[in-house]
């Protein structure tokens, strides 16, 4: 594990929390005796060892067999324990989709399921970066995804996770997160918010990219274009009503998500504005349709087109 990839992102000089994840689940858990916590020998790896640590009774390292690792998390939710499963994205979509699908969300399981390194928020390569696991895992019935954008949210949405029925999956960010939201925003399951206003041109984001968003938005501010960001932080189900709402009081749109075009945020939007017989002129900016290459995530997002210069540069 290199230390730039936890710690880049936090060198930044903005505000951040260590291990949101953990700390939240270690709070949450402190009220509810019936969460238990797995995972595939990536522990250290995806910030649950806050969890081992104060629940060593309820900690559980099945090894690295991730269909394993669901299909046990799915026998202990049939006991009625509400696991908390930590592994990385790549891992728990392609490895163990199937174990997701039928052992999980065809039984409606209590199932939580949060995967590291989504995106470009890893050096390691194709073989750890999650590109594609928001369109994967929208496309299971019956399954809630949801794509936190920072530290903030993502300590709300391991309570909101516990609180859905159901099998969750989360896009994990992990160690020290910074904070980009405004501080009166507040997690809702389901629902898109706008976190700023604007008049010229309507960016609707989801994960690391809403920061990402935010922060091309003051910069398109300082070069003469108002810009209004939406927060899409759930995928599924997807707020079609804010979308079209938001998009009626633009006559430009962009899309900005840390996954691949098709199948994701950008598709989804879409669909919501064809359906409802909008059109707009709608920029999208992702990923590719390609396998990523090695590099730091900053290096990486840049090159991409999806750091906030490179969306500033595509909007003003």
């Amino acid at each position: 594990m290199l230390n730039s990839d936890r710690n880049a992102r936090a060198d930044s000089g903005k505000r951040s929390i260590q291990a949101p994840f953990g700390a939240a689940l270690v709070k949450l858990a402190s009220d509810h005796d019936d969460i238990v916590g797995l995972t595939a020998d990536l522990g250290k790896y995806t910030d649950i060892m806050p969890f081992a640590a104060a629940f060593p009774d309820r900690y559980f390292n099945v090894g690295m067999a991730e269909q394993n690792l669901i299909a046990v998390a799915a026998g202990m939710a049939k006991t009625g324990k509400t696991p908390f499963v930590t592994t990385y994205g790549v891992f728990a979509t392609r490895r163990a989709y199937d174990f997701i699908a039928v052992a999980c969300a065809h039984s409606d399981l209590n199932v939580k399921i949060f995967g590291a390194l989504p995106g470009l928020t890893t050096s390691y390569g194709a073989s750890h970066q999650a590109i594609e696991d928001s369109a994967l895992m929208r496309a299971i019935p019956g399954l809630t995804v949801i794509d936190p954008c920072d530290a903030s949210e993502i300590m709300q949405v391991v309570h909101a996770a516990y609180e859905m029925p159901g099998t969750v999956y989360v896009r994990l960010q992990r160690g020290n997160v910074p904070i980009a939201l405004p501080a009166n925003y507040s997690f809702k399951t389901g629902k898109a918010q706008i976190v700023r206003t604007g008049e010229d041109i309507g960016i609707i984001s989801t994960g690391i990219s809403t920061a990402h968003a935010l922060e091309a938005a003051v910069r398109l501010g300082e070069a003469g274009k108002s810009a209004a960001v939406l927060h899409v932080p759930t995928l599924k189900p997807f707020d079609h009503a804010a979308v079209i709402e938001f998009a009626k009081s633009f006559g430009r749109l962009a899309t900005v998500e840390n996954h691949v075009k098709a199948g994701g945020l950008a598709t989804q939007v879409a669909e919501c504005l064809f359906d409802a017989g909008i059109v707009r002129n709608l920029q999208r900016i992702g990923l590719p349709d390609a396998f990523v290459e090695y590099g730091s995530p900053a290096y990486l997002m840049d090159k991409y087109g999806i750091s906030a210069t490179k969306i500033f540069e595509a909007l003003r």
